[in-house]
């Protein structure tokens, strides 16, 4: 990947202030961005360290992380950069012989490389393959999804993931095509899509059963539990965690997790005493989630749904 063509994909990662403002306690720290992607966060992270403070970098996608290696490397061994899973924490953590970090940053969405790549199948505003995968060495395609799961399956991840009102007949049509053609590009399954809504919100429809698609392809929400708990179980005392999400069920996650650490007792409120011995192990920074103001949503359009939480690790 050339000079050139990295420059053009670097871009102001959503409420980027904020970010600092909440995740930043110890300029010495050890911090963790735990989807990299093309490196707008680490940035801003790496340029508050003072010479003694780390990053540590995750990315599943190998082409971001690239990118990232580019963009960073003013910063020399100030930073680490991981090919994983930010559910691989606690072993990237050890490989490190580290026991705890100062904080850890988890923004959900797509990086704009990733969206405006074809070869990558994320976005049905471009023609492609229908890829979907973060990691492209390992996992089913999105294509294969459509072309090998039952159809009632289909209808639930469209249903659960996609929460789409059309997801039963969408089902139907996709099994249908199949059996006269694979369904392999971009264009094939907006067409299959576009062609069961039918109406205005047609672009609604298409976001929702992609963002579906592409949850199932990479394990998304199952992802997002275990790094959740990764990550808070590796703070140090007073660390924290701030995490971005741009769409009802990654938020709903995050918010019941922070609510259920910082609540502690897990009893029946009609207990007299608390008998689980559950601990608060959080402190809810934002009671009510962050969002970008009028300015930033005017600069960068894809950050209007972005939605930041943050706690932090109770000593």
């Amino acid at each position: 990947m050339n000079r050139s063509r990295i420059g053009t994909i670097y871009h102001n990662p959503a409420l980027r202030e904020k970010v600092i403002e909440y995740l930043i306690t110890d300029r010495s720290g050890t911090y963790v961005d735990a989807t990299l992607g093309t490196g707008g966060h680490a940035e801003a992270i790496l340029e508050e360290l003072n010479e003694r403070g780390k990053l540590l970098g995750i990315d599943r996608d190998s082409d971001s992380l690239k990118i990232s290696e580019e963009r960073l490397r003013r910063f020399g061994k100030k930073v680490d950069f991981f090919n994983q899973s930010y559910s691989h924490l606690p072993e990237i953590l050890i490989s490190q012989n580290l026991e705890m970090i100062s904080g850890v940053l988890f923004d959900l969405g797509l990086s704009s490389y990733q969206l405006e790549n074809p070869d990558r199948g994320f976005s049905y505003s471009t023609e492609g393959p229908l890829d979907m995968r973060f990691d492209r060495e390992e996992g089913r395609k999105a294509a294969e999804v459509l072309y090998e799961y039952p159809g009632e399956e289909l209808f639930r991840i469209f249903k659960e993931y996609g929460e789409e009102r059309f997801s039963k007949r969408i089902a139907r049509a996709i099994v249908k095509n199949r059996k006269i053609k694979k369904n392999e590009s971009t264009k094939e399954l907006k067409d299959i899509v576009k062609s069961i809504s039918k109406t205005k919100g047609d672009i609604k429809t298409l976001s929702r059963i992609f963002q579906a698609l592409r949850i199932e392809v990479n394990d998304e929400l199952s992802e997002l539990k275990k790094g959740l708990d990764a990550g808070i179980e590796a703070l140090a005392p007073s660390g924290r965690i701030c995490v971005i999400s741009y769409h009802s069920l990654e938020d709903r996650i995050v918010k019941n997790r922070f609510s259920a650490l910082a609540k502690g007792c897990t009893c029946p409120p009609e207990f007299p005493v608390c008998t689980c011995g559950g601990k608060k192990v959080l402190k809810i920074l934002t009671r009510k989630p962050v969002i970008p103001d009028e300015k930033e949503i005017e600069e960068n359009p894809r950050a209007r749904s972005a939605k930041l939480r943050a706690a932090e690790k109770i000593g």
